[in-house]
């Protein structure tokens, strides 16, 4: 009888013969099975980590802080040799267009459908509301125009938890929940598609359609839930009239997963055992005494205990036997009595090398070394750096997500807006797709990498610039977020009107020594 030999993973990752990998049964279903039936409650310990886990805090905080900070900026790029203008027509296009996306965002009360938060806050709500519940949903919604807003375009930013699928396209009609996939009825929009937890889709798998409910799943006030139907993309202009943010893991995958998805269960259990170690920590630091007596076991031998209060706030004792303790304090004791006290221990040892091991398996899980998770940075030099590095791949990776699926969208839909209006001439923007994608261009600057050493930094940046590595203008964007050119050109003026006023160049000295320093300056020491 031929004997059977195994190959490939039979004997490795898909074994079921070997002792450590019988019992390890991996089964996966669909995406809509591994999450959309899960997402209700992974955005529920997910918010509730946040809320009460300082890692998880810290996790989705300095996410939230490095991509967006204080807010993305618009810095508007037309393709100019695309479009047919010279450079200087190019500039001052640019110029106001940025200028008029100002007048409209910097104002809560312009950008804002809830007349809640400027443009910039909006940008971190989303952010921080994709990384707690895995996606997050914009909505273009139209508002009145008035003398200081001439736009009527507004943004609705809607939590996750109100995309769900219908009660009546559900065959348990278990609304709250969103678990069973649906399938449209006859005689309603988009009959025949199916719906993944709120996302209709076609016979193709494309996306039709998103359904937003009036309420969130756990409020049980008011009436019987209803949902609204938003086609995804507008029938003539083909633009979009909601915007989804999220991050795909796996195809077919409709619904995004909560950032701290990974590290639930560390996050738990660590904030548990600081808690308990903590609880410890209290209960010892209250100093504990008892009293040792050869007396009747019956018979207590302290009436009372009393607070320790300053010497000119102690009262007199109600009766000999109630004693009080307080600094440089005297007790006398009654014969063959005497007094212990308790030795705390606490924390325990090794606390803090095993919160920084875990914090170290939560941090490469979220893609943030634990030194900025932890926001220590007591290594070496190049390992510190090394950590910056790595979290910047992330943020940088991140920020190009939050862009591409939020910012530049809205900036399209607010420039149609702004061209329609004619607060702005774009020939060609309505007839020529391509024209109007080169009139569309722009980038959006953000906080920039901290630099533990700038000196080091800068020569490093000069030098790669020199060879013609990187770019001036790349430089300036990575330093200081902002623009080589219009950096120069301040400078000339700032130059020209330190000559006009007479002010005196000097060299800045390689030492740091401020008495070095006096000695360069024409109006140094004693002049």
């Amino acid at each position: 009888m031929a004997k059977h030999y195994a190959s490939g993973y039979s004997e490795a990752g898909a074994s079921h013969k070997k002792r450590s990998m019988k019992d390890f049964d991996a089964v996966s279903g669909s995406p809509s099975q591994d999450i959309n039936d899960n997402n209700l409650t992974l955005r529920q310990r997910s918010r509730m980590l946040y809320m009460s886990g300082s890692v998880g805090t810290s996790a989705v905080n300095s996410v939230r802080t490095k991509v967006v900070g204080t807010g993305l900026t618009l810095k508007a790029e037309v393709n100019r040799e695309l479009i047919g203008i010279d450079e200087e027509a190019a500039k001052n296009w640019q110029r106001k267009a940025e200028a008029e996306f100002r007048l409209w965002a910097d104002k809560r009360e312009n950008c804002d459908a809830l007349g809640l938060n400027p443009f910039s806050a909006l940008e971190q709500l989303v952010m921080k509301s994709w990384l707690l519940s895995g996606d997050v949903f914009v909505l273009f919604k139209e508002g009145p125009i008035s003398l200081m807003n001439p736009y009527s375009l507004r943004l609705h930013v809607i939590e996750a938890d109100r995309i769900s699928t219908p009660a009546w396209c559900m065959g348990s009609g278990n609304y709250l929940l969103g678990k069973t996939e649906g399938e449209v009825p006859e005689g309603k929009p988009g009959a025949g598609n199916k719906v993944h937890d709120g996302v209709e889709v076609d016979k193709d798998g494309r996306i039709t359609a998103y359904y937003i409910c009036d309420r969130y799943p756990n409020d049980i006030y008011g009436e019987k839930p209803e949902w609204t139907r938003v086609e995804a993309f507008g029938q003539k202009t083909g633009m979009p009239n909601i915007l989804h943010v999220m991050e795909s893991e796996r195809p077919d995958q409709y619904r995004g997963v909560p950032y701290l998805t990974p590290v639930v269960e560390n996050i738990l259990q660590l904030r548990r055992y600081t808690e308990s170690e903590l609880m410890a920590a209290l209960v010892q630091s209250f100093f504990t005494a008892w009293v040792e007596t050869e007396s009747d076991p019956t018979q207590f031998p302290l009436n009372d205990v009393g607070p320790s209060l300053p010497e000119e706030e102690e009262p007199e004792p109600e009766n000999e036997d109630e004693y009080r303790m307080g600094p440089g304090t005297v007790l006398h004791l009654k014969k063959g009595e005497k007094v212990q006290f308790g030795s705390p221990q606490i924390p325990t040892v090794g606390f803090d090398i095993f919160v920084k091991t875990v914090s170290r398996t939560i941090g490469a899980a979220l893609e943030l070394p634990y030194e900025v998770l932890l926001k220590e940075f007591t290594s070496s030099y190049s390992a510190s750096r090394g950590a910056l590095l790595e979290a910047w791949e992330a943020f940088r990776m991140r920020r190009t997500w939050l862009v591409e699926g939020f910012c530049r969208p809205v900036y399209e839909r607010w420039l149609t807006e702004a061209v329609a209006r004619g607060r702005l001439n774009a020939p060609g923007f309505f007839t020529d797709p391509l024209l109007r994608s080169a009139w569309c261009g722009a980038q959006w600057i953000g906080p920039v990498q901290g630099q533990l050493d700038p000196k080091k930094e800068a020569e490093a940046a000069l030098a790669l610039a020199s060879y013609g590595v990187k770019t001036y203008q790349q430089i300036t964007r990575e330093f200081g977020g902002g623009d080589f050119i219009a950096n120069v050109e301040e400078l000339a003026r700032e130059n020209e009107a330190l000559e006009k006023a007479g002010a005196i160049e000097y060299e800045i000295p390689d030492s740091t020594d401020p008495s070095d320093l006096d000695s360069r300056h024409p109006a140094g020491k004693g002049e």
